[in-house]
């Protein structure tokens, strides 16, 4: 709440047309707050999500009166509108939530319980495995399938800390590869 009140006092004091808190927009503060709040309350993600979508757009409804939601996406004139880059990650989330769902139903994570170490040796060869995963398959795809691997071996109960551990695993290895 504080950062809103300082935000929109900044917004006062600036004259800009969106407020800010220093050099920072309040829609990248909003989109941090809505980051933090996703880790907080993980069981209710996509609620999270969309009210930080929502609190995003009503902001840049009310402070930017040269904003339009639909010129944004769809462009206009000689501007390219977002719809592109919205289709490629709808289709890229849906094609790697595909491919884990494969993965999963393989069985082979099934046997990795029987392979892999019984102790702390077994998550780290798990994320090393991941890495190596994401060197030549795409970071969300190795994440996804990783956080889909260790879903199994754990029974559900995987901790948000090793969660973590997977999406560094993916990033870690996916970062010297070309693509």
């Amino acid at each position: 709440m504080l950062i809103f009140i300082i935000s929109a006092i900044t917004f006062l004091i600036t004259n800009s047309s969106v407020p800010s808190l220093g050099p920072i927009r309040i829609e990248f503060i909003i989109f941090g707050l809505t980051l933090i709040s996703v880790a907080i309350f993980h069981k209710h993600t996509m609620y999270v999500a969309l009210s930080g979508l929502l609190l995003i757009l009503v902001v840049k409804f009310i402070f930017d009166s040269d904003f339009s939601l639909i010129q944004h996406i769809l462009g206009h004139g000689e501007t390219e509108g977002e719809w592109r880059t919205l289709l490629n990650l709808l289709g890229l989330l849906f094609g790697f939530s595909i491919l884990s769902r494969h993965f999963r139903d393989s069985s082979l994570p099934d046997k990795l319980p029987a392979i892999l170490p019984n102790d702390w040796k077994g998550g780290f060869i798990l994320l090393t495995m991941i890495c190596i995963l994401s060197s030549f398959l795409d970071n969300i795809a190795a994440a996804l399938i990783g956080g889909a691997i260790a879903m199994v071996i754990y029974k559900g109960k995987v901790h948000i800390g090793f969660l973590a551990g997977i999406i560094t695993a993916s990033n870690a290895g996916g970062a010297p590869s070309v693509g």
